[in-house]
């Protein structure tokens, strides 16, 4: 009788689960996310969290990468009817006002967008992502970089002599500082995601993943934390893969299988070229800030607005390339001739001359764009041409004339970036070349070396130090500047605080800090009085502000020296912890 009770099973088909159903899933998995970003945020990534933040980080960089490459090649062929590669000779095809017009065309659709979009109608680069990384916790600025990002690829796309390497640094910026702001990431955690980022777009531009990574550490974070690399890493192969995807394993430049070098007899000719390449690096970069101080100088006295800077800039180029269109683009065409030799003497030293006017007229008129791609070119035809005169002087003693198009490539490059260690491999991985690996480093080496007695350490330390940002010193140096004293003012309030009546004393002697100001102003002011404390006042307000009865300042607290000096000593000591951990 009982197993007759049992209810029989039948062959009734499950019913699919319901709306409800599939709404309480959808809300369980939010609540699960929810939860995870929460500890994300309170706890930071683990390392497991944090190698899969990397690798989306260098998937995304590469994206954008590719995705900025791929739009500037057709934007070339929309309006020159071919892309890098062939765009030079395609262009002296071309009409001369087309030539002419096109450009300046550009230029005033860039200047447009950068005074709308960014405060200064500045072009973010390289500079304000290495900013970002020793000053803004890894992050930079989302709205004027994704404006730059758009500026540069009209840039090139319309006729603008400069590079795609700088606007991808900092685009690839952007999307670290989207995934930092998201999960709330310390600082130390930014500046790793950032150089994430920087390593996955590099690799996903030159197809360069060891080079990648490197230049990430180099440039970018400078320093070589073990921690970071194995991240690093993995954004800088993601990258190469997404390249891959789209191109197979290409390298960007192909050179003759049949190049001879006579290594120890040539060498002194590779010291040579490395000091040559030192020496035109330098007339470079100084050509591009004369360029930038030239045209500040030209918009103040003429009163016009700085939207119509960019548009003055390109009908220049449009001017300049009607002779030589190989100006027009990152000049790839022109780099793969000087490799492949076929490019004369005079040709070349006309070529190089005509590039750096191009070079400082793009760039010092804020079109937007790189400085390492013109400085490839520079360094191709700085080489060549002093590989002809070489090889002309000793044939005897002498190996191929592309092998010194090629260091002279590398050396000019690493004098430009400061970056000796991943432009050489950059070189390497670009030509898949790495049989004239003694000559390219010698070049290198000595190119950097007397470059960086020239200018501070790099094009892109310079650029910040002509803004008053001192990177190039170190962190003794610009963690004062950074740094803050409202962070450590005691309150007047507090057990251990002076009387207000001596606190006030000091104030009526002048001897005084305002609240929010530098910890290196403060440390200066200590210097100057000798004074264990000194009184902190809030900043004046300009509104309030009466000539003939001045409001009596309000003391808000004290800062003691040996709080300010322990302060520093900390910031210090967190920074060698993060470069050697």
């Amino acid at each position: 009788m009982a197993d007759r009770a049992k209810p029989q099973q039948t062959d009734t088909p499950i019913r699919p689960l319901s709306g409800g159903w599939f709404l309480s899933g959808l809300v369980y998995l939010r609540s699960r996310y929810s939860r995870a970003m929460q500890i994300l945020r309170s706890r930071g990534p683990s390392q497991l969290q944090f190698w899969f933040l990397a690798l989306l980080i260098g998937i995304g960089a590469g994206l954008a990468a590719l995705g900025f490459r791929l739009g500037i090649g057709a934007l070339q062929r929309l309006i020159y009817g071919a892309d890098d590669l062939r765009l030079a000779t395609t262009a002296s095809k071309l009409p001369w006002y087309w030539v002419l017009t096109v450009p300046m065309i550009g230029g005033l659709v860039v200047g447009l967008i950068l005074d709308r979009l960014t405060p200064d109608g500045r072009v973010r680069a390289v500079a304000d992502v290495i900013e970002g990384a020793a000053l803004e916790g890894g992050r930079v600025e989302i709205r004027a970089g994704l404006a730059s990002a758009l500026a540069s690829l009209l840039t090139l796309g319309t006729g603008g002599s400069s590079g795609r390497e700088g606007p991808v640094v900092h685009l690839a910026g952007v999307v670290s500082t989207a995934v930092a702001r998201r999960i709330k990431a310390s600082p130390i955690t930014g500046r790793e995601l950032l150089g994430c980022a920087v390593a996955g777009a590099v690799a996903a531009s030159f197809n360069a993943p060891i080079a990648g990574a490197l230049f990430a550490h180099e440039v970018v974070l400078r320093h070589f934390a073990l921690r970071a690399f194995a991240p690093i890493a993995i954004s800088a192969v993601a990258g190469t893969v997404i390249n891959r995807l789209e191109f197979g394993g290409l390298t960007e430049f192909r050179l003759q299988q049949d190049m001879d070098l006579a290594f120890y007899v040539e060498l002194p000719a590779f010291m040579l070229l490395g000091l040559v390449s030192a020496v035109i690096a330098v007339a470079m970069m100084s050509g591009i800030f004369r360029a930038e101080r030239v045209g500040d100088w030209l918009m103040q006295r003429s009163g016009w607005p700085r939207w119509t800077r960019p548009m003055l800039a390109g009908l220049l180029l449009g001017a300049i390339a009607i002779p030589f269109p190989h100006i027009i683009g990152v000049g790839y065409e022109t780099t793969a001739a000087a490799l492949a030799g076929r490019i004369g003497l005079g040709a070349a030293i006309i070529f190089a001359m005509v590039k750096a006017i191009a070079v400082a007229i793009t760039l010092g008129g804020r079109m937007g764009g790189g400085v390492f791609s013109p400085a490839l070119v520079m360094g191709s035809l700085t080489g060549l041409a002093f590989g002809i005169v070489a090889t002309g002087l000793f044939p005897e003693l002498s190996g191929d004339v592309n092998i010194y198009a090629f260091a002279g490539m590398g050396a000019v490059g690493a004098a430009v970036l400061g970056a000796p260690i991943s432009t050489a491999l950059i070189m390497f991985e670009m030509t898949g070349d790495w049989q004239t690996g003694i000559a390219v480093m010698t070049a290198v080496s000595l190119s950097s070396a007397l470059a960086s007695r020239l200018v501070h350490r790099s094009f892109f330390l310079t650029q910040l130090e002509n803004r008053g940002v001192r990177i190039a010193e170190g962190p003794q140096v610009w963690l004062p500047q950074k740094m803050r004293i409202t962070a450590i003012i005691r309150k007047m309030n507090a057990p251990d605080a002076p009387s207000m009546d001596l606190a006030r004393n000091l104030h009526d002697s002048g001897q005084a800090l305002t609240d929010g100001m530098p910890l290196e102003l403060a440390l200066q002011e200590f210097e100057r009085t000798d004074a264990a404390f000194l009184p902190v006042i809030l900043p004046p307000d300009p509104s309030a502000s009466d000539a003939d009865s001045p409001p009596t300042p309000e003391i808000i607290g004290v800062v003691y020296h040996v709080d300010a000096l322990r302060a520093l000593n900390q910031a210090l000591s967190d920074a060698a912890a993060e470069e050697h951990g």
